[in-house]
């Protein structure tokens, strides 16, 4: 699936979601029921397509100046708090994803990141964008049991890094975060 063509459904869905589009804590978070949605007026190859182009969006901030940010943010992340944060991410739309994998430190402009850091409700990740497309894939005919192996017969050719790519520093020294993270560290540090 083109690029721009996986950012235009993430932003329709984000459209249906309204006012209520940034922020995946609520219980009755609409964007994962408007991405279904989007998905589910697709052909099951397109939105094998969407599955797999979205591994390729969340491979691509698999970096570590972000993983510290998403560390500092959420008061602690392992590595599937860092999948869910990536997945969470892109949710939030082509624009606030792209600075925030160029410039972690942009993620303190983000009103739900602000909520966080005074302790209020707030969540940026979200659990697995595979979820509201295998909804959307059982929706527009594809078999319900066919949606795994045909997102990994469609993923094969993809390598995955194995290790984050950029700097990094131990994300508990507060010192190296202030230095990296200025903006996060007035946030959460001071």
């Amino acid at each position: 699936m083109d690029i721009d063509e996986w950012w235009g459904h993430v932003r329709r869905a984000r459209e249906a979601a309204g006012d209520r589009a940034d922020d995946r804590d609520a219980p009755d978070d609409p964007l994962p029921d408007a991405l279904t949605d989007v998905l589910a007026a697709l052909e099951p190859e397109a939105i094998v397509d969407f599955a797999v182009t979205a591994g390729e969006v969340t491979d691509s901030a698999y970096r570590w100046p972000l993983w510290n940010a998403a560390y500092l943010i959420e008061g602690g992340c392992g590595d599937d708090g860092f999948m869910d944060f990536r997945d969470g991410l892109a949710l939030l739309g082509r624009e606030v994803f792209t600075r925030a994998v160029a410039d972690p430190d942009s993620l303190a402009d983000l009103p739900v990141v602000a909520r966080m850091s005074r302790g209020e409700s707030g969540w940026i990740g979200y659990e697995s964008l595979e979820g509201p497309a295998k909804r959307a894939y059982a929706r527009a005919g594809g078999a319900a049991d066919g949606f795994g192996a045909a997102v990994e017969a469609a993923d094969r050719v993809r390598i995955r890094a194995g290790e984050p790519g950029g700097e990094t520093w131990e994300a508990e020294d507060a010192d190296a975060t202030r230095r990296h993270l200025p903006r996060l560290a007035v946030l959460f540090l001071d």
